[in-house]
């Protein structure tokens, strides 16, 4: 065989390597990767674990995607926030004030419910408003200013509640409503002929009046999906998501080559508390009835979805589609350690260590990420 052949032979050789290689270098610049294998590593954990237990059932799937769905939605809002080098402790608060806007609106004011959450979406833009110009106005970290916020609305809600209420929950908000359609909008199912379809196939478990166990899939997952997907357009195919970047990585940087950070850092805090809302809004119309204590721990568990979801602490880094990975971990884990019988209070252990590991993971990540390039 002559050289040229043998040269030949070593560069077709080489091509699958090299190509193999350069995709190895773009799957570490994606922030999700971590998040992605942890997820894989989760569902063949309680697959081994919980096989039989009905986690993976028709009924249990939508169940971990419910509780996925709703933490899901609030990871979107603060991964961007994240990315954009803030944090937001005030969002469970929001959650809970939120509800109780909409439900003193409707029982007290005898207001539309499409107008009392319109209402509540308008004073959560005032809320996200005021965190992001205090923010930028006094630099005052973040953190402090929406822990202020936190105490603030939580006190609200309280006060407000007993005032009008003489107690701390709100019930009968959607009883005898006739806005069943906006309703189901927010609260309510979708798939309902597929599964019926499923269940008369003999494909999915029914009861004894022949109808499915699953009637649908509850209408937070589309909104989970709908805002991922959204989130993931700014920040991939918009001139605003790459200023959250830049806002991220350098203020000061991004400030002198023109990007208008105060204005993008009170979006971002606008985009959390319309979040927040969002989740609200969800769980009054499902359950009919608002609660002074409801997001608590919310603040926490969405940045512990965005984290593992590969979201830097320090801003610059990271996506949407990872938060929605975190998000789906621990939906999965909480659901899974109730079905696998294990001690729920095990729960809190497994998110604490998750977050360490997820830092440590994606540090290792980034730093290989940065080698590769």
């Amino acid at each position: 065989m002559s050289d040229a052949a043998v040269n030949l032979s070593a560069g077709d050789a080489a091509q699958p390597a090299s190509r193999f290689t350069r995709m190895m270098k773009r799957s570490l610049r994606r922030p999700e990767l971590g998040s992605f294998g942890a997820t894989i590593f989760v569902f063949l954990f309680f697959a081994v674990t919980a096989g039989n237990s009905g986690l993976f059932s028709a009924l249990g799937i939508v169940n971990f995607l419910q509780v996925s769905a709703q933490l899901g939605i609030l990871a979107a809002a603060v991964a961007l926030l994240m990315i954009g080098g803030e944090f937001d402790l005030s969002l469970g608060s929001m959650i809970g004030f939120a509800g109780i806007v909409i439900g003193i609106a409707v029982t007290q004011f005898h207001l539309p419910i499409w107008l009392s959450v319109v209402i509540a979406f308008g004073v959560a833009i005032l809320v996200g408003t005021a965190n992001g110009m205090l923010v930028t106005r006094t630099r005052l970290p973040s953190f402090i200013v929406t822990l202020a916020g936190y105490f603030v609305l939580r006190g609200l809600s309280l006060a407000t509640t007993r005032a009008l209420t003489g107690r701390t929950q709100i019930p009968y908000i959607t009883r005898n409503t006739t806005e069943t359609a906006f309703v189901s909008l927010f609260g309510g199912k979708f798939g309902g002929p597929l599964f019926t379809w499923l269940g008369h196939m003999g494909w999915i478990g029914i009861k004894a009046d022949g109808t499915p166990l699953v009637s649908g899939i509850p209408m937070s997952v589309a909104w989970w999906l709908g805002l991922t997907a959204l989130a993931t357009w700014i920040l991939v195919k918009t001139e605003f998501g790459n200023w959250i970047y830049a806002v991220g990585g350098d203020a000061q940087a991004a400030r002198n080559v023109g990007v208008p950070v105060g204005r993008v850092k009170i979006l971002l805090f606008v985009g959390t508390a319309c979040a927040a809302t969002l989740f609200a809004v969800i769980q009054v119309l499902e359950t009919g009835s608002a609660d002074t204590l409801r997001g608590t721990q919310k603040e926490f568990e969405s940045v512990i979805a965005a984290v593992i979801g590969g979201n830097l602490l320090t801003g610059g880094y990271g996506s949407a589609i990872g938060a929605m990975f975190g998000a789906l971990i621990f939906g999965t884990v909480e659901m899974g350690i109730f079905y696998t019988g294990i001690d729920t209070d095990w729960f809190m252990v497994f998110l604490g260590l998750m977050v360490v590991l997820a830092v440590l993971f994606n540090n290792f990540i980034r730093r290989k990420a940065t080698e590769a390039r």
